[in-house]
């Protein structure tokens, strides 16, 4: 069932929180079906949650928000740089990708030049805490092969420790639990919930149902 919503349900927000993402009035559809009509929210600094069932157009509003996906109307602001009027400057703020992009580009790369590319797309990036994300998402052994020798899991681990040390302002997660075995969700829920005080980032990712136990600063219900 496609998700058509003029406002979200369930995204409470505290307003002392700065504000990096705000859609306004966003409107989306494939050519068999409407997606989004007037469509507005704030994304807050912190860990949002975009919340919702099989089909309803999780997966497509990352994109939306990624500008991998052209709105047919709307307007997507972040940190006060417009996608429609600044494009390029738009982007270097975020951070979207996906493993099967991953496997696509780099997949003859170490994990290590990988690491080494995104560094040098994002300023912020912060090398030492990639260093702890490392040992604690348990790559270590695996520094020193080459990403087509990896596990999905194990990718997708690399993915994640890329997206969280990058430093962008609005990093965008699809469902980041996916692949992954009890101990690498367990880390990934305590990675996530050290951002939950930050100020500067905020992270959103997507999964069907709510974490217990992690902090958020809102959540966009698109329904089941």
């Amino acid at each position: 069932m496609a998700a058509l919503s003029s406002t979200p349900r369930g995204c409470a927000i505290d307003h002392s929180t700065p504000i990096i993402l705000q859609l306004t009035e966003l409107e989306f559809a494939y050519p068999e079906r409407p997606l989004f009509k007037d469509f507005s929210a704030s994304i807050p600094a912190g860990v949002s949650l975009i919340r919702g069932g099989d089909g309803v157009g999780k997966s497509s509003l990352l994109r939306l928000l990624a500008g991998e996906l052209p709105a047919q109307r709307g307007q997507l602001i972040l940190k006060d740089i417009a996608l429609e009027q600044q494009p390029e400057l738009y982007r270097q703020q975020l951070f979207y990708g996906y493993p099967q992009a991953l496997a696509a580009a780099h997949d003859q790369c170490s994990p290590d030049a990988y690491f080494t590319s995104v560094a040098a797309r994002y300023p912020q990036f912060d090398s030492a805490y990639l260093a702890e994300l490392i040992a604690e998402l348990g790559l270590s052994p695996h520094m020193g092969k080459t990403l087509y020798m990896l596990s999905t899991g194990v990718k997708r681990k690399v993915w994640l420790a890329a997206a969280f040390a990058s430093g962008a302002a609005l990093t965008l997660l699809d469902d980041p639990f996916a692949a992954l075995d009890q101990t690498a969700i367990r880390a990934v829920l305590q990675i996530l919930n050290s951002f939950s005080s930050q100020t500067l980032r905020a992270i959103v990712y997507s999964h069907y149902e709510q974490a217990a136990g992690l902090s958020l600063a809102s959540v966009i219900d698109l329904g089941d």
